[in-house]
């Protein structure tokens, strides 16, 4: 990093830079363009405001920090501005009167990262703040802010100190919490805490400091774990064990959850931690002194979270469901991708050809006759057709008990989602019951939710000492299977089985309009938030009907994945057409986006849609859904779940795949190029002459 990352020249005081983000942020970036920092303030300013389409940079406090990084920028620099008239930056208090803006070389994503969050985690310090309102001259504000960027240890003692000392009796909700730990002359309280936002960069550090002077406002022992950009350090296993309470300030999942297993837990976004620090510590205090208090529950290390929180802020019943259901579909894709595509080559013309299955497979997974008749002979003993139908058949078979796995699958992981280890079990005898009663997936999904929450409540009752080693390897899992495949042979079985096979002969009946619109609104869900709960849902709607069989099921397959296939596709070629529009990341993610695109990967695109999600998104639904119509339209048949154009030799008329593919990449090419130039001509009337402009 620079010696000296913020200059004299790149400070504003008390200055009138505009009446809305783009205008400071513009302002700024002339201010580093005039030091030296960056060859073309426009490009910057593009940056920091496509940043700042993404997620709001506005802070409590009257603080914002847009940031960039740009090929314009040569060395890493902070502007600052204190505003006369101030501008909101999108934050929860009102706008902003300091603005910082940090811009970092394209290649220096490290250095850009370390500087974001040691200027955020100092805003978090009231006397860093005041005295950059107080500050006089633009010296004073070079000398705080390297300061606080470059601590030496002496000074970072007592920044803390006075941070702690100068918020003292700030918030009524850390005067509770101070009380609650010492009225009852109780030992003094500690709290773990775990902060996580999607990027790492500012949020991570800003929740854990502000938990952290709560927790001394409080007078409560606090230890925090940031699972950030930067390395984590895990908290030391005896921290963990004297610890009385957990918080989970998180808006992605917790690496090692099952640490925590049995701590009373409050859970949030990491935004609240910022906003209301005093209050989650208060309310982690009180939950370490209610023996009623939910505690962590355990969980995957793939953004999992328990069933349910205490605190507000915590994730709701629909988040939580959400979350199970994407689980158990994220644990049935592999049984999926494994059993389609072996399915699929064993349909190939050299080995068993389609005459291998007379009829699709059934929901249990049996095999076709001629599969079956081929498999009675051994290798010694080959069918009429050969080594080549011998070995189609074994593939078919194969792939015929992998997909017989996806309901059981399915059902087994969302009770997993819900109550941990001990669900497994009553959940694959959920999606188990549900194929022998023909429910098939629905039953699977209300099967599997069901089986979760027995489960938790099961695990919940307070038992004598001698048979809690019992509880998850043999009460819960006993206790959960009987009750869920009562439920479901007795009552639930029979109604869901015919739902299903209501909706199996409705799509079977579908024909012209009905099914082109159905193709559309599926390619919509493709790509409305490339491989996100949505998307899931239409992948899971499209390949579990592979497991029920039908000519509509065979469809509705090839418009997902033809839908699926075009957001990387369109981006790539838009890339191609008007490479002006993008930054030189954003084309070379478009040349690796053609393959991505061809091999069905939606997440290809999703660099862009993450710089510019309204006008990438709503382009490439556009596509999508032009190609998942077209699909229906045209009546292609598709037998493998996944693989693009890899997978050709499943369909029944590639030919007229290919054709809905490259109308709907072309469409949503045209639609992005269209919404980036009006972005492009917007600015320039607002006065970025040059900002079409990326160097190459």
């Amino acid at each position: 990093m620079s010696e000296q990352i913020i200059t004299p020249q790149t400070v504003r005081l008390d200055v009138n830079a505009g009446e809305d983000p783009a205008a400071v942020i513009g302002y700024l970036a002339d201010a580093l363009a005039d030091a030296g920092r960056t060859t073309d303030a426009a490009v910057l300013a593009r940056g920091a405001l496509e940043r700042e389409a993404k997620s709001a940079t506005g802070l409590p406090g009257g603080i914002a920090i847009p940031h960039a990084r740009a090929e314009s920028v040569t060395e890493a620099g902070l502007a600052m501005a204190r505003l006369s008239h101030k501008v909101d930056f999108g934050a929860p208090d009102g706008p902003a009167d300091l603005v910082f803006l940090i811009a970092a070389p394209e290649g220096g994503a490290s250095e850009h990262m370390k500087l974001l969050s040691s200027l955020a985690r100092s805003l978090v310090r009231p006397d860093f703040v005041a005295s950059l309102r107080e500050a006089e001259t633009d010296e004073r504000v070079v000398q705080l802010v390297d300061e606080a960027i470059n601590p030496r240890p002496s000074e970072q003692a007592g920044s803390v100190a006075a941070a702690g000392a100068g918020a003292a009796g700030a918030s009524s909700a850390g005067a509770t919490a101070t009380a609650t730990a010492t009225d009852q002359g109780a030992k003094r309280r500690s709290i773990v805490a775990i902060t996580a936002c999607p990027t790492g960069i500012a949020h991570t550090y800003m929740a854990a400091d502000a938990l952290k002077y709560a927790a001394e406002r409080a007078d409560v022992d606090f230890h925090v774990e940031t699972q950030g950009s930067s390395a984590t350090t895990p908290f030391d296993p005896q921290v963990i064990a004297d610890a009385d309470a957990v918080i989970f300030a998180t808006d992605v999942g917790v690496k090692g959850k099952d640490r925590f297993r049995g701590k009373p837990v409050v859970a949030s976004g990491v935004k609240r931690a910022i906003n209301e620090p005093d209050t989650m510590i208060a309310e982690a205090v009180a939950a370490s002194e209610n023996p009623s208090a939910t505690v962590v529950s355990g969980g995957d290390d793939d953004g999992t979270t328990d069933a349910s929180t205490s605190g507000g802020g915590g994730v709701g019943l629909g988040g939580q469901t959400r979350q199970a259901l994407m689980t158990g579909v994220s644990y049935m894709i592999p049984f999926v991708a494994a059993g389609g595509l072996l399915i699929a080559l064993g349909f190939l013309p050299f080995l068993g050809g389609y005459e291998i299955a007379n009829s699709t497979l059934d929901a249990e997974g049996g095999m076709s006759d001629g599969a079956f008749i081929a498999l009675n002979n051994s290798l010694w003993d080959l069918p009429a057709g050969g080594l080549g139908q011998y070995i189609g058949a074994v593939l078919f078979a194969v792939g015929s008990l992998a997909m017989g796995m996806l309901v059981p699958v399915l059902a087994g992981y969302i009770s997993f989602a819900i109550a941990d280890r001990p669900g497994i079990a009553p959940g694959f005898v959920a999606g188990l019951v549900s194929v022998a009663v023909g429910a098939s997936f629905i039953g699977g999904l209300v099967g599997g939710l069901i089986a979760g929450v027995v489960c938790l409540w099961i695990s919940r009752i307070p038992l004598p000492q001698w048979a809690r080693g019992l509880q998850p390897v043999v009460i819960i899992p006993l206790i959960g299977s009987l009750v869920i495949g009562v439920l479901l042979y007795m009552l639930l079985g029979k109604p869901l089985a015919w739902v299903t096979e209501q909706m199996t002969e409705g799509l079977n009946s579908m024909s012209g309009g009905s099914a082109v619109v159905l193709g559309v609104v599926l390619g919509l869900m493709m790509c409305f938030d490339l491989g996100g709960p949505v998307n899931k849902a239409a992948y899971l709607f499209a390949t579990t009907g592979l497991a029920i069989g039908g000519v509509a099921q065979l469809q509705i397959m090839a418009a997902v994945m033809c839908a699926g296939m075009v957001p990387p596709l369109a981006m790539a070629l838009a890339t191609v057409l008007r490479p002006k529009l993008f930054t030189e990341p954003e084309r070379e993610n478009g040349k690796a986006a053609w393959l991505l695109g061809a091999s069905f990967i939606s997440e290809g695109a999703i660099p862009f849609a993450a710089t510019d999600p309204f006008r990438v998104i709503p382009s490439m639904m556009a596509g999508g859904a032009l190609a998942g119509g077209l699909v229906m339209a045209f009546g292609v048949e598709l037998r493998a779940p996944h693989g693009g154009i890899f997978v050709f030799f499943a369909m029944n008329n590639w030919v007229l795949f290919l054709v809905a593919l490259a109308a709907g990449t072309a469409l949503g090419a045209f639609a992005v190029i269209t919404a980036k130039q009006w972005r492009v001509n917007r600015q320039h009337a607002a006065g970025f002459a040059d900002v079409e402009t990326v160097p190459a």
